[in-house]
């Protein structure tokens, strides 16, 4: 009989222990997922608005390198197309390299995209160049560039604004 009396009191002090034991991993796992939760949201209020503007910053890159914008902006500095060509690709080269750190707030895909637009600028620019005389008037060259970017009927930034604003709409 005392046998059975310490069986009971042993399986007793197992259950109860075993007991105690769920208790304190089921609590125990709810304060780190709490913990995990915490870092998470401050983790996104300190990044939402750093991503925030990182996407305003790229879309006034963009638009800062249209064609359009950089022409009305830089023809009354240069003299001659090739000066204008030089001033133009000096523009979108620091323009690009202000904002370079501005990928690590983006999609890979959205960067892809601001990339492809720049290039795309700098090789409008470079075709038109190639079509008109170095020492051309500097508006000779911004009609070129005009005209090649009418017959592709499309700001080479066009696409990217596009992507960088659907993402901010994803993000909220």
């Amino acid at each position: 009989m005392e046998y059975i009396w310490i069986l009971a009191i042993l399986a007793l002090g197992v259950i109860v222990t075993f007991g105690m034991y769920l208790t304190i991993t089921t609590v125990a796992n709810k304060i780190f997922e709490k913990q995990r939760w915490d870092i998470r949201s401050k983790n996104i209020e300190v990044t939402l608005p750093l991503r925030l503007q990182a996407y305003e910053r790229m879309c006034l890159f963009l638009e800062r390198i249209t064609p359009n914008n950089l022409l009305l902006r830089l023809v009354p500095s240069a003299i001659s197309a090739l000066e204008l060509q030089q001033i133009i690709l000096h523009e979108i080269r620091e323009e690009y390299n202000h904002n370079v750190a501005q990928q690590l707030y983006v999609s890979t895909h959205a960067w892809e995209q601001i990339v492809n637009a720049m290039n795309e600028t700098v090789a409008i620019v470079n075709q038109a160049a190639a079509e008109v005389s170095a020492d051309a008037p500097a508006a000779d060259l911004a009609k070129k560039v005009f005209s090649h970017v009418i017959e592709k009927e499309v700001q080479p930034s066009t696409h990217a604004l596009k992507v960088l604003k659907e993402e901010i709409r994803n993000v909220f």
